[in-house]
């Protein structure tokens, strides 16, 4: 038996209990994974995979100065009142309570001014620091729940900043903002465009349960691999909605051809073996588009890009797979109960066999196809206008500032700045070494110490030199948030302009470390392999669709068009987070730079889904134009033909990543925002407007492949035009 989508198809729907089976047992296998291994095997870091000079810092620090827990500083405690000063009774006795009564480890050990004189003071004696040190993920929670039910005092106020504070405060917040957004609003919105694109309750059910499958399943095999590499904790977000959306999408198109291949008198295997060699055959091209597209995310050398490439690539896989397999097991325990609970007035098929086109998508179609040049001219106007702004796009980080004041570490980080003008929890850590017991290595660094002092972006350092003599570590605070632009064009000067003029003749070795140096080393991971990123998904993706439709033009269009939309939304996303446009009435924060990694994400997701939509749709129109050999009417027909299906297609993913933007996360607003507003436009303004008419105006020139290409084998994606089916000879007729 030859190994096909069809034939995958017809076996499963034969045999729908052993499909059925099979899929339960991975996803009970998968629930075991999840709950044994997942929990504690996701980080909260960024970090990199080129040995930065950031890390580098690090490594020659950490072994120059071995772990002393009597002297590390995760986080700090600020304790302030109004009412009382540090030499109080009561200020003093507050802070022994506050260390005596805690349950938490490393609260209760914490340094403060009463057993160590170096702990600081402010300047108005009115609030002190107390030093911690949170060695253990699971630990942060103990302490910030001490913190909050000290600060229930009226007389004191009591926060905490740090590292591990902030780190757990993001990742408490992309959990709520997953359930909130996804969970509460992405699936529900979701469930309702099924209902009305579909008509039934039953059809509506099935591609959501598809969806919820394949996360399921894929989270599992996510914690079989966390167990191997390192991956970031937002690789849930991403698979969650990768998941929803993919496994949505492909059951979409496959019941929707199921239903009109029934609707055109095919009997039930019948239907569900013609689904198989179309809509199954185009939903294994349209996925493999789409890894192709995320693979190119596993050239940046950062763990979240990677993570994030991972679950979607994962996602992507396990969910061709059910639509191919579960799928069709149960279209054929279901048979025509698919269309079962209908909805009123919504309530017909998908796809009307007496009229196939739509009426609306029909007349939209012939009115742009008028007037050819002049729609195609507009429309691209129209998408050059809102992709302008991203010349102006800054690259950045979302720091502690721009998290909502509820959580700890922003508490905190307000009321370090308030008490300790210049204080922070992440310094600038200048590691230096070779050549210190020379007077030239020596004499630079107490310079640098002396030039950072009397800079107003840094403040006083502290050295220290390591027992051999051989490190010095030279810790300089940073003004303000670690991730803002000011800290990082500051430290940005100190590595690329002062450091070099003060070392540059002495031989000595010098890194620069600390958070803001990991931020910058982070940008450049992620922007330097940007062109190589996007050069590989260009090019496989050209060569996919080539070896596809045996059409370098068709191939070229479609690639060009979806630079367009993506450009377009860049644009929007800079016009709206950067600039402020519409940020109020959008409930989005602005910020002044754009997340580094959202722009390079932004590109590999969008292409992949973009290239969904046009497989589905490409494939129509070469299915019609294999029939009748006119562009114009094979591109009228694919595109009012599949218009329906496609825009809900596309406002279930829009619904999905709103979800996202709803959340209070400023990354995940920016991602969410940037995928539904490329896909909106993919929808419409591409699909209905820029490919129809490009496509009426190159006419035959569509199907040109060079005659040292004819050696590509020939691939109908929707199946050869001879089985096309009874749905697709009605609309002949």
């Amino acid at each position: 038996m030859k190994l096909s989508t069809q034939t995958i198809a017809t076996v499963s729907a034969r045999h729908p209990w052993r499909a059925i089976g099979a899929w339960l047992a991975a996803s009970f296998a998968a629930i075991a994974a999840i709950g044994v291994l997942l929990g504690g095997s996701l980080t909260t870091e960024g970090a990199p995979t080129n040995n930065p000079e950031s890390e580098r810092a690090v490594d020659v620090e950490a072994r120059a100065f071995p772990r002393d827990l009597e002297t590390l500083v995760t986080d700090v405690v600020v304790v302030r009142s109004d009412r009382y000063t540090v030499d109080s009774p009561e200020f003093e006795a507050f802070v022994q309570r506050v260390l005596d009564s805690s349950t938490a480890p490393a609260l209760k050990q914490g340094r403060s001014y009463l057993t160590d004189p170096s702990a600081a003071i402010s300047a108005d004696r009115h609030a002190t620091l107390i030093s911690v040190a949170i060695l253990d993920d699971g630990d942060t929670d103990a302490v910030i729940d001490e913190v909050e039910r000290a600060d229930e005092d009226p007389a004191f106020e009591i926060s905490i900043a740090g590292d591990r504070t902030l780190d757990h405060d993001f990742n408490l917040l992309s959990q709520e903002d997953l359930e909130k957004g996804e969970l509460q609003f992405g699936l529900p919105a979701a469930l309702v465009i099924l209902l009305l694109v579909f008509g039934a309750v039953v059809a509506g059910l099935i591609p959501l349960l598809m969806a919820i499958v394949s996360i399921i399943v894929a989270l599992g095999i996510v914690a079989l691999v966390a167990q191997q590499f390192e991956l970031s904790v937002f690789v849930v977000n991403m698979l969650t909605g990768m998941g929803l959306a993919l496994g949505i999408d492909y059951s979409l198109f496959v019941v929707s051809r199921y239903r009109e291949e029934r609707g055109g008198g095919r009997e039930k295997l019948d239907a569900i073996t013609a689904s198989g060699a179309t809509a199954s055959r185009a939903v294994l091209f349209s996925g493999t588009a789409f890894v192709i597209a995320m693979f190119g995310m596993l050239l940046v050398p950062s763990s979240i890009m990677r993570s994030l490439a991972v679950g979607a690539i994962v996602v992507g896989v396990v969910s061709v797979a059910a639509a191919m397999t579960l799928l069709p097991a149960l279209l054929g325990l279901l048979g025509d109960r698919v269309d079962a609970l209908r909805i009123p007035f919504f309530g017909r098929r998908s796809v009307d066999v007496a009229n196939p086109e739509g009426r609306f998508w029909g007349w939209i179609i012939r009115l742009v196809l008028r007037r050819p040049g002049l729609s195609l001219a507009l429309s691209a106007g129209f998408l050059l206008v809102l992709a302008a702004p991203v010349l102006g796009m800054k690259i950045g980080a979302s720091g502690v500032s721009t998290l909502p004041d509820q959580f700890a570490s922003k508490q905190g980080f307000v009321a370090l700045g308030e008490a300790f003008a210049g204080a922070t929890t992440d310094p600038v850590e200048i590691v230096v070494t070779g050549g210190l017991s020379g007077t030239a290595p020596a004499r630079a660094l107490t310079s640098l110490e002396a030039t950072l002092a009397d800079d107003a972006r840094f403040g006083p350092g502290e050295i220290r030199r390591s027992v051999d003599g051989e490190v010095a570590v030279l810790t300089v605070p940073v003004e303000g948030d670690p991730a803002s632009d000011a800290a990082v064009t500051a430290v940005r000067e100190l590595r690329q302009e002062i450091v070099p003029k003060l070392f540059g003749a002495t031989g000595a070795v010098v890194l620069v470390g600390g958070t803001t140096s990991e931020n910058i080393d982070y940008f450049a991971s992620v922007i330097d392999p940007a062109p190589f990123v996007i050069a590989l998904v260009l090019l496989l993706t050209f060569v996919l669709l080539t070896v596809v439709f045996r059409s370098v033009v068709v191939a070229g269009t479609a690639v060009l068009l979806n630079l367009l939309s993506v450009s377009a939304a860049y644009g929007l996303l800079v016009a709206v987070f950067q600039h402020g446009i519409g940020v109020g009435l959008l409930g989005f924060e602005q910020t002044n730079s754009i997340e580094a990694w959202v722009p390079l994400f932004l590109f590999s997701v969008l292409f992949g889904l973009s290239m969904d939509y046009q497989v589905f749709l490409l494939s129509r129109i070469k299915e019609r134009y294999d029939l009748t050999r006119d562009t114009t009417d094979a591109v009228t027909f694919g595109v009012a033909s599949t218009a329906r299906i496609i825009t809900g297609a596309a406002l279930i993913i829009v619904a999905v990543f709103a979800g996202f933007a709803r959340g209070d996360l400023v990354a995940f607003q920016q991602m969410g925002f940037g995928v539904a507003v490329a896909l909106l436009l993919d929808a419409t303004v591409i699909r209905s407007v820029l490919l129809p008419c490009a496509m009426r105006l190159l006419g035959d020139w569509n199907w040109y492949l060079p005659s040292w290409l004819e050696w590509l084998p020939e691939i109908h994606v929707e199946g050869h035009p001879s089985a096309a089916g009874p749905a697709l000879e009605t609309a002949e007729r």
